[in-house]
């Protein structure tokens, strides 16, 4: 299997669709945050139901999605360029960051 192939698409609460490859997914779970390896579907259903997405306070195409894991949050980070989106990284985190919400459950 191509390392480049896409592991997976949401079409997320925003309407957009939003992938990862298995390369990309790889490298978050195995080099940059390993607590999310097991974290897949934890991953997918911040997507599709988070409790709020917030703009970055840095950059305007990158929002952040979170759903609540047990006493921390789950937290998607992703880029939305050109209509297209995907994921630049997943993790655990204890608050929700500052940045612009922009759509709440």
């Amino acid at each position: 299997m191509e390392k480049r192939e896409i592991k997976f698409v949401v079409e997320a609460v925003s309407g957009r669709a939003i992938r990862t490859t298995y390369r990309h997914w790889d490298l978050i779970t195995k080099t940059k945050h390993p607590e999310i390896e097991n974290k897949e579907v934890e991953v997918r259903e911040c997507l599709l139901n988070p409790i709020e997405i917030r703009r970055s306070s840095e950059d305007d195409n990158v929002c952040l999605y979170y759903l609540p894991l047990d006493k921390y949050f789950i937290c998607v980070v992703v880029r939305h360029l050109n209509g297209d989106g995907f994921i630049i990284t997943a993790y655990i985190t204890d608050k929700v960051k500052e940045g612009e919400k922009i759509w709440k459950r």
